[in-house]
């Protein structure tokens, strides 16, 4: 079963530079086995063209390597801190990809302005707050879980109705079921931040609030993907 985990963390991980998410080494992807208390993460500093399913590494849920000769990704504390707080989460991406990050230098949330944001991500989404001196210098990449959790207890947000958050000065993390879809989750943010942008820039003189969408449009798109009576798609 690990080899099975480590083989589909490789495959999303390797999505990443195929679909422009990353460059260089940036960027990783986890899943998580919860039963089995592990997830398997990309090792930390690894060229994507050198990375082999045996060198993804496996950790417990206290952050101890149990497989694998490399040191897992630097930001595998943010990842275990998303594991233990939102429970939905299976996978875990993390992506410096260009048009998301711009939000997230800018300190800005991405707001929903189209049905095409509505349906993967119920409002807008969210921005941390800038971390503190302490919090950077002490424990940097558990801060930035905590921070994101901090996020969406403060804002009174559902880690499973919004899927994704920015944290400022830094980029994009999304959960989600397997480690694949959630790589297929964040090409869509990245699509979703390049046209919100564009839309603001060409309506920049308008209010803002008049060029986000209506919340019953909001709610018909999400809900019927994602609500307790979701109809899009194939049924049964």
């Amino acid at each position: 079963m690990l080899e099975e985990l480590k083989e589909r963390v490789y495959r999303a991980n390797m999505m990443l530079p195929e679909n422009k998410l990353v460059i260089s080494t940036w960027g990783n992807v986890s899943e998580i086995d919860r039963e089995k208390g592990l997830f398997a993460i990309k090792p930390s500093g690894v060229a994507y063209k050198d990375l082999t399913p045996d060198k993804i590494v496996v950790c417990d849920l206290k952050g101890n390597v149990v497989e694998g000769n490399l040191k897992p990704s630097s930001d595998m504390p943010t990842h275990l801190e998303i594991y233990k707080n939102f429970t939905n989460a299976n996978a875990v991406v993390h992506t410096h990809s260009r048009w998301a990050t711009i939000w997230a230098q800018a300190g800005k949330s991405i707001s929903a302005y189209g049905t095409t944001h509505a349906d993967y991500f119920y409002g807008a989404i969210p921005i941390t707050r800038k971390m503190t001196d302490e919090e950077i210098s002490s424990e940097y990449e558990r801060n930035t879980g905590r921070v994101i959790v901090e996020t969406f207890v403060s804002h009174r947000t559902s880690p499973s109705k919004m899927t994704a958050c920015l944290v400022q000065s830094h980029g994009p993390f999304l959960w989600g079921e397997d480690a694949i879809s959630t790589v297929e989750k964040a090409v869509i943010l990245e699509e979703i931040a390049f046209m919100a942008w564009h839309t603001e820039m060409l309506a920049y003189k308008k209010e803002t609030t008049t060029l986000k969408m209506q919340q019953q449009l909001l709610d018909k798109h999400f809900l019927r993907k994602h609500g307790d009576n979701a109809y899009y798609g194939q049924q049964g």
